[in-house]
């Protein structure tokens, strides 16, 4: 709930006390019953407020969960999230990483987080490449993942480079994806197919 503007909670705040004012105006004589239809309102807003606040999370998992897989096809079947991006997980030296799918990016783009994840020393590596991106230039370093896994299909010796900048999100570019035979996006569905 730290998303909620100042303008939000008062306006809920506000709307809160008009409700239960209109109860105790409506049931002075009893006010038993009204404490317990305020108690009712009350359980009801921290319901939906508890329910906002936590949908991010739910959201995200659910969409961590249902990327698929086809056994003995070959094929990966990525669901488009609700911003509009696809989102998988691949195994690079037997470690998750989280990336976006971005046909607009040249190569595999790591961030320098899941860099050290993966066995590298961002510290360490020499960034002489640069790379334009939204935000202006950044420096990478070009290196090679000894193993990239999605589903059953395994890489070997796969060139990939880390960004030296800041970057939320590692990226799978067209360096990765043209290692696929077929990319179709068909029916909110992005599907990968060796």
């Amino acid at each position: 709930m730290a998303n909620i503007e100042t303008g939000q909670l008062i306006y809920l705040v506000l709307l809160l006390l008009m409700v239960a004012g209109w109860f105790f105006m409506q049931n002075r004589q009893s006010m038993n019953k009204t404490l317990q239809q305020l108690a009712v309102w009350g359980m009801i807003f921290v319901g939906v407020a508890a329910g906002y606040g936590l949908w991010g999370d739910i959201r995200r998992s659910t969409n961590m969960s249902q990327q698929t897989y086809q056994s003995g096809t070959g094929s990966v079947t990525i669901p488009r999230a609700r911003d509009g991006h696809y989102y998988l997980t691949a195994r690079i030296n037997e470690k998750p990483v989280r990336f976006v799918v971005d046909t607009g990016a040249t190569d595999m783009v790591l961030t320098q987080e899941d860099a050290e994840m993966i066995g590298l020393d961002p510290d360490n590596l020499n960034y002489l490449g640069r790379a334009g991106t939204a935000n202006g230039e950044v420096r990478t370093a070009f290196v090679r993942l000894n193993e990239v896994q999605l589903g059953e299909v395994r890489d070997f010796d796969v060139p990939a480079v880390v960004n030296g900048g800041q970057m939320s999100q590692s990226l799978l570019g067209m360096g990765y994806l043209q290692r696929w035979g077929r990319i179709e996006i068909a029916g909110g569905e992005l599907i990968l197919t060796r």
